[in-house]
């Protein structure tokens, strides 16, 4: 194969639900240290879900291999899967209409250590896919697909982008862009009821809305020593927003105060003390409010 530390490979093309049955398919699979899903259609691969083929492939990752793919086969290694079964949606669809008819999602197949309540995207940056990619995020937190009550998207550009997940959780981006995206869950209008953004790669994105002119959304992140945060938000015409960068104890540290509706935000924090400290992105209405989302792109350097 020309790669370091690859000495075979096998592919299989399997056309129908059923073969996700086939005997040698299985022995293959299992025998495998990597599985990669081809692009194509992932509404194929979602109709293998409660065959052998799909123990088959969770056997591979419980022995310590992998599991990945490119498209259609990153779209089916999340838990919650966009698989297009009624047709494909852009980003002006899914945002004018989060219930498009070509929204359909399968659950409950792959579910990988590290990588729950996520769902991938792909074609990402080329294919403007940011939108339906919260439009998705708004579904599963809405309709209880994510069961810890919110839900991260990842998108992952076309042309060499990826994203590694080790066993220990760490992920790393590889060649071009990776996105990881945070979308709120209500409520998390208090320090104590803040999203989790701690395990958010850099650069991550948290996105909200502010439901009255008295909402505030708060975002639990870490900060390593001697690093930098800059956070840059983009906020609706719908309302005009403030942003508040807090220490564990709800002190402001640094805040945009930016005036005027539909006016982003943006401000930068760097840790001085040893060690990594534990910090809150807030976000308030400060006039207005709506559902139309904000989205923060939160960068450590």
């Amino acid at each position: 194969m020309g790669l370091t530390g690859v000495n075979s490979c096998t592919t299989w093309t399997l056309t129908a639900a059923d073969d996700g049955n086939n005997g040698q398919v299985n022995t293959d699979v299992r025998n495998a240290e990597f599985v990669h899903f081809a692009g194509g259609d992932q509404c194929r691969y979602a109709a293998w879900k409660g065959t052998a083929l799909e123990a088959s492939v969770e056997s591979v990752v419980a022995k310590g291999g992998g599991s990945g793919g490119g498209s259609a086969g990153h779209h089916i290694n999340s838990p919650v899967v966009y698989d297009a079964c009624n047709g494909s949606v852009t980003s002006a669809e899914a945002l004018a209409n989060p219930y498009d008819s070509y929204i359909s999602f399968t659950t409950g197949m792959f579910q990988w250590a590290h990588y729950g309540d996520v769902i991938n995207d792909s074609h990402f940056v080329t294919r403007d896919r940011m939108g339906r990619t919260m439009a998705f995020l708004a579904r599963a937190v809405k309709d209880g697909l994510t069961p810890g009550g919110a839900a991260w998207g990842v998108g992952v550009e076309e042309g060499g982008g990826s994203l590694f997940l080790d066993r220990d959780g760490k992920a790393t981006q590889y060649g071009k862009d990776a996105y990881v995206v945070l979308a709120e869950s209500e409520p998390n209008d208090t320090r104590a009821t803040a999203g989790d953004a701690t395990a958010l790669a850099s650069p991550g994105s948290i996105t909200g809305g502010m439901k009255s002119t008295s909402d505030r959304d708060y975002f639990r992140v870490t900060l390593a020593s001697g690093r930098t945060a800059t956070l840059n938000c983009a906020v609706p015409t719908a309302y005009d927003a403030d942003v508040y960068w807090l220490d564990s104890s709800g002190g402001t540290l640094e805040r945009s105060v930016t005036d005027g509706a539909g006016a982003d935000e943006s401000l930068t924090f760097t840790r001085t003390a040893s060690g990594t400290g534990t910090y809150y992105v807030d976000v308030e209405a400060y006039s207005g409010s709506g559902a139309a989302p904000y989205t923060c792109t939160l960068t450590k350097g």
